[in-house]
């Protein structure tokens, strides 16, 4: 069993799914806001570890989805000045467990981390509801 920090949209039905999952593989998961959190660059930037520019954002975000916010066109600072300012563009949810963060829903990372039940169901990332209107931000 691990303590996992979790960082997610509350009401979000994709988050709420993830942490199902973790809690159902005996993991002690603490649930925060990702809006209420004061984020930095220095705090945040960690999460994203090497991954590209245009992975650290949530692709269901009306912002990104309607073309507003072109991820893959943004320098590292740009990207992260976004985020800070709108958390819900972060890509969700954020996770910590001892010495190590990431940001998103693997089930195969999140497994080879801190494990996952055999029988968990798979869940992944984005909206579970593509065919309802966006989320209220």
């Amino acid at each position: 069993m691990a303590r996992i920090m979790f960082w997610g949209k509350a009401g979000c039905a994709g988050n709420a799914s993830q942490l199902a999952v973790l809690r159902a593989s005996g993991h002690a998961v603490e649930v925060r806001d990702l809006r209420a959190e004061f984020w930095t660059v220095a705090r945040l930037r960690p999460f994203f570890g090497d991954r590209p520019v245009a992975a650290w954002f949530n692709q269901s975000a009306a912002k990104v989805k309607r073309g507003e916010i072109r991820p893959e066109t943004l320098s590292e600072a740009e990207a992260l000045a976004l985020l800070i300012a709108e958390p819900l563009l972060i890509r969700r949810p954020l996770l910590a467990c001892e010495d190590r963060v990431s940001c998103g829903f693997d089930p195969a990372e999140i497994a080879a981390w801190v494990g996952l039940n055999d029988g968990s169901p798979l869940v992944g990332e984005g909206c579970p509801r593509p065919h309802m209107p966006p989320c209220p931000t």
